[in-house]
This record gives C-alpha cells, sequence and structure tokens, in this order.
C-alpha cells in the first residue's frame, strides 16, 4: 500500500493531482496576464498632474473673468463722480499710482479711485479739524496761529496718504525677499525633476501658501498669467512690475533668455538664489555691526545715571547723615 493511498486527511490521489494542476494552471495564467493588468503608476499620476493643472487654470481664468465682471459699488460709484466733477482723472489714471498701489497689495479696480479719493478728502478733513480743534482747546490764539494750525493740518492729511502706501510697499517687498531664497530653491528642485515652468509655479504657490502667502500669491498670478496670456513674456515682465524689486527683475531676465536661448533655468535660478542669500547675510552683518554705535546713545541716557546712582546713592546718602 502506497502513501497516497491512505491520506491522512482524506484526499486521494486523484483529487491531490487534480489540485496541483488546477495552481499551476492558474499560476500560469496569472504570469502571462498580470503585465497587461497592471496599472501604468507614472501615466496615471501624470494624467492626475496633468488634470489638476487644467483645473487650476480654469479656476483661475474663472476667477480673472468674476474680477472683471464685478460692477462699482455705490461708494465707488460716489468717489469717481466726486473726481470727475473736480476734473482730476488723470490723478487717478496715472500708471505710477496704479503700479505702486498694485506692489502694494492693492490689486482691486477700485484701489486707484480710493486712493485718489483719500488724498483729495484727507487735506481738507484734517485742515477743518485742526481749524476747530484750536479754536476749542486753543481760544487765546491768535487767527494766525489758528490758521497755521489749519495749514498744518492740511500738508499731514496731504502726506499720510503717501506715506501709508510707501510704507505698504516696503513691507510687502521686504516679506517677499525674506521668502524668495526658498521659492526659487523649491523651483530649482521642480525644473530639475522635469516640470515645466508653469508647473513650477503652481507648485511653488501650493507649497509656500501658509509659510509665505504673499510669495505663494505671487506665483499663483504668474502661473495664472503663464495659462492665460497668450506673450510669456507679458507674464514674466508683469512680475517683475507687481514686485518692484531688482531681484525679481533679474528672475524675469534669467527666464527669458532661459526660453529664448536654451539655457539651463536650474542653473541661473540657483545663481539668483545664493546671491540672494548672500545679499540678506551682508544685511544683517551690517545691522550687527552697526548695532554698537546705536546703542551708546541709549547706555548714556538710560543706563549711565542708573549706574552712578547705584554706586554713588550710598556714599551720599552717608555723607548726609554725618553732616546732620
Amino acid at each position: 500500500m502506497s502513501l497516497f493511498e491512505n491520506w491522512e486527511f482524506g484526499f486521494d490521489l486523484p483529487t491531490v493531482i487534480i489540485c496541483v494542476a488546477f495552481i499551476a494552471a492558474f499560476a500560469s495564467v496569472m504570469a502571462v496576464a498580470t503585465p497587461f493588468l497592471q496599472n501604468d503608476k507614472f501615466a496615471a499620476r501624470r494624467k492626475a498632474v496633468a488634470f489638476k493643472r487644467d483645473e487650476l487654470q480654469i479656476q483661475q481664468r474663472e476667477g480673472f473673468n468674476s474680477r472683471r465682471r464685478l460692477q462699482p459699488t455705490r461708494s465707488e460709484s460716489a468717489m469717481r463722480n466726486v473726481i470727475k466733477q473736480l476734473r482730476l482723472g488723470d490723478m487717478m489714471e496715472q500708471k505710477d499710482l496704479k503700479r505702486r498701489l498694485i506692489q502694494g497689495g492693492y490689486r482691486t479696480s477700485s484701489a486707484p479711485v480710493t486712493f485718489t479719493f483719500v488724498r483729495l478728502a484727507m487735506p481738507i478733513a484734517l485742515g477743518v479739524l485742526a481749524f476747530f480743534y484750536s479754536i476749542s482747546l486753543f481760544p487765546d490764539w491768535t487767527w494766525k496761529g489758528k490758521l497755521m494750525a489749519a495749514l498744518f493740518g492740511i500738508a499731514l492729511g496731504y502726506l499720510l496718504p503717501n506715506i501709508f502706501l510707501t510704507n505698504a510697499v516696503q513691507k510687502r517687498q521686504k516679506i517677499l525677499m525674506r521668502a524668495l531664497p526658498d521659492a526659487l530653491d523649491l523651483m530649482v528642485i521642480c525644473v530639475e525633476s522635469g516640470m515645466s515652468i508653469e508647473a513650477a509655479f503652481t507648485k511653488v504657490s501650493e507649497e509656500m501658501a501658509e509659510s509665505a502667502p504673499l510669495m505663494a500669491e505671487e506665483m499663483g498670478l504668474t502661473a495664472a498669467e503663464l495659462a492665460y496670456l497668450g506673450d510669456r513674456r507679458s507674464a514674466y515682465e508683469n512680475l517683475a512690475e507687481r514686485t518692484g524689486l531688482p531681484t525679481f527683475r533679474s528672475l524675469t531676465t534669467t527666464l527669458l533668455q532661459s526660453e529664448k536661448y536654451g539655457t539651463p533655468i536650474a542653473t541661473g535660478l540657483r545663481v539668483i538664489a545664493q546671491e540672494n542669500r548672500d545679499a540678506r547675510l551682508n544685511a544683517a552683518e551690517k545691522k550687527a555691526a552697526a548695532l554698537p554705535a546705536q546703542l551708546t546713545v541709549p547706555m548714556i541716557i538710560f543706563f549711565l545715571p542708573v549706574l552712578f546712582i547705584v554706586i554713588a546713592g550710598p556714599a551720599g546718602i552717608q555723607v548726609a547723615e554725618l553732616m546732620k
């Protein structure tokens, strides 16, 4: 009696042969069919990226169209009518004013109207306020002094809007300069990994949305303009105009030369990032070197008198007690 005739688990020899044949046939079929059934992960990812890019372009285009379709509010219409009645529409349409407002982060269509109206209304408001303030609180002043107070209020009201806009532009530029090296490094990684420049701008905008919202906004607008505008040069030049920084102008020149002459984009971006880091380090070293000179006057005014009181105070108290 053979071993397979009395199978411990109740299987006879024909059943075992059938099971082995079935497993072998199934393994053969799977080995042949697996390459045809397996999904191409790279192709699927590429399709997903292309779909995401098209979706972002559609959203950005809809955003631009919705902005263009926005109707002016009542306050904006009233301010615009006042400016037109005073025949100061040219002041509102100045290119330099619009460029400074965009650099300060005010990109709405109502920004030039609001700023021009504030420039007109604030001197009058502060002049009248200063005049009545001097009348109510300083009745002993002469009319000449009260008029001088009113003129001071008018001058202050004329300067305040420009000071506010200049501070907003400088603050925004400082934030962009701090975030630029990281953005350029991320663009280098994206470009070297095989992404197009449009995808690199979009990726930087997505990755820096939390750490640097202003930089993410600029990169997102550039990506939208690259997809929306027909001329790529205009999209790059708009980036430099919106920021007003020489480093972004260098970035624009590098991108244009790369597209025109076929030079590597990653090399130029890496050089600009390193130059920006060196400039930031030099600025920090300059501030550190100027710190001792800046601390001299505060130390003389606040620190030395207290030190003299602590040192000479007990001796002075003893001398005063002995002289009693």
